[in-house]
């Protein structure tokens, strides 16, 4: 399928038209119109209560039995529930003059052409937020060895205990060093290069 039609294709699942209007069901659509705040409500689940969520599981999913679903799979279909009604709020809020009967259809519509896609933007949203998750705890975790390091090293007792090692090991290097010095110079090395020259 050439590329324009690929773009178009998908364009179609991005709208529904009713009366003549054209309606987005995806709400990034309407990225451009809506502000900070509720861009920030659109992308983050936890915005609205987990007891709505309930109430409307078997209106977007009527054929799932919930019981068998193991929590990390009712988190997405959750998340994706929560989606799907802030973008019905969306649709609400640019096109007030929809009827009920028209909201309906452009919900089945939305449910029949975007599941699949608003779920999978909730488990990438989730991967994401997980792994942000992680890279924190592992920055906290860093930042609280080196404070602790920092923290026992700079003690007086910690100085106390270090200087005199820390004598200790330079005077070894030195003696250490004295004891190459003189030994090259003794070297055999040198006499017989001297003799060999004579």
């Amino acid at each position: 399928m050439p590329k324009k039609n690929r773009l178009s294709h998908k364009l179609q699942q991005d709208i529904v038209k009713i009366d003549g209007k054209t309606i987005f069901i995806n709400p990034f659509l309407y990225w451009r119109r809506i502000d900070d705040n509720t861009k920030i409500w659109l992308k983050e689940s936890g915005q609205i209560s987990q007891d709505h969520i309930n109430i409307n599981r078997n209106r977007f999913y009527p054929e799932l039995d919930w019981s068998l679903l193991d929590n990390q799979d009712k988190c997405i279909k959750d998340g994706t529930i929560e989606f799907f009604l802030k973008t019905i709020d969306l649709v609400k809020t640019y096109h007030p003059n929809l009827s009920t009967s028209q909201i309906l259809q452009v919900e089945r519509q939305m449910v029949i052409l975007k599941k699949n896609t608003f779920e999978k933007f909730v488990k990438t949203s989730f991967a994401k937020k997980a792994k942000a998750l992680i890279n924190k705890q592992r920055n906290l975790e860093r930042d609280r060895f080196l404070r602790e390091w920092h923290e026992w090293f700079y003690s007086k007792n910690t100085q106390k205990a270090i200087f005199p090692i820390f004598i200790m090991v330079f005077i070894a290097a030195f003696i250490g060093w004295a004891a190459g010095i003189s030994k090259n110079s003794c070297n055999p090395y040198f006499e017989s290069v001297s003799t060999n020259k004579i």
